[in-house]
């Protein structure tokens, strides 16, 4: 049985997502996975309902959540990223399925977000383990 995995991309910061998506796609294929579904987001912070969507899929084993939050001049950043990560703990919970945090940030420059984007790849192994071990 293949693994079936959902990406769910912030369109925010696309030029660096972008990346993240291609390395993410590139990890799948050589873990021998499949991506089946790839909802864009505007940001970060819109991902916890695409999340849903894609767990409510019988055809989907995990979500792969793909981001950049870079530092701003205010703590927008960080407000962002912990209310992102705590639905997106809630929903794999709620759903007994692997949802795994592909978002690098907050408190990061742009130099600093170029050299994180294989946090995509990461996430990617990451849900590969999880369905497989659970």
């Amino acid at each position: 049985m293949t693994i079936k995995l959902g990406f769910v991309i912030a369109e925010f910061n696309r030029d660096l997502t972008f990346q993240m998506e291609l390395l993410g796609e590139e990890h799948a294929k050589f873990l021998g996975v499949e991506v089946v579904e790839k909802i864009l987001v505007p940001g970060v912070y819109d991902m916890p309902l695409a999340i849903k969507k894609l767990c409510e899929r019988d055809d989907i084993d995990a979500v792969v959540t793909i981001g950049i939050v870079i530092e701003g001049a205010t703590k927008h950043d960080e407000i962002v990223v912990q209310q992102a990560a705590r639905k997106i703990t809630d929903l794999s919970l709620e759903y007994n399925k692997p949802v795994t945090l592909g978002i690098a940030g907050p408190g990061m420059t742009r130099m600093e977000a170029h050299q994180r984007v294989d946090y995509a790849k990461r996430a990617v192994e990451a849900a590969v383990k999880l369905v497989q071990r659970l």
